[in-house]
């Protein structure tokens, strides 16, 4: 079993920072994949990026491409995303997810944290 923590999040201006850390405790080796994704207000959820646990190879959405960076910290089992020139439509909640399989976008994982909310003010 798996227990995801996000922290993080929070209110903050266009072209505004911020970043969200994703904890994880439990049994390591249910995952190897760690992502990111959120939900916007009455909107379907939205992949956004992920990161191997293996080697830190990263994929990301083309939304956030070039203004977000997902990393890790392995010796603390924990994962960021760096969220930079924030836009108001990056308003949403953001929620990091873990799955153990390939690491090359959305689909399904196994694992999920309770969220934590971002808004972003024009």
């Amino acid at each position: 079993q798996l227990v995801l923590v996000e922290s993080g999040g929070g209110s903050v201006q266009a072209g505004g920072s911020l970043r969200l850390s994703c904890a994880a405790f439990g049994y390591m080796y249910s995952y190897n994949c760690m992502g990111w994704f959120r939900q916007a207000r009455e909107k379907e959820r939205e992949w956004v990026a992920s990161i191997y646990s293996g080697d830190g190879s990263t994929v990301y959405a083309d939304s956030v491409k070039g203004r977000f960076t997902i990393s890790q910290d392995n010796a603390k089992n924990t994962v960021y995303l760096q969220m930079n020139s924030l836009k108001p439509e990056d308003t949403a909640m953001y929620y990091c997810a873990a799955r153990f399989g390939n690491c090359n976008g959305g689909g399904t994982y196994n694992y999920w944290g309770q969220g934590t909310q971002v808004t972003v003010s024009s």
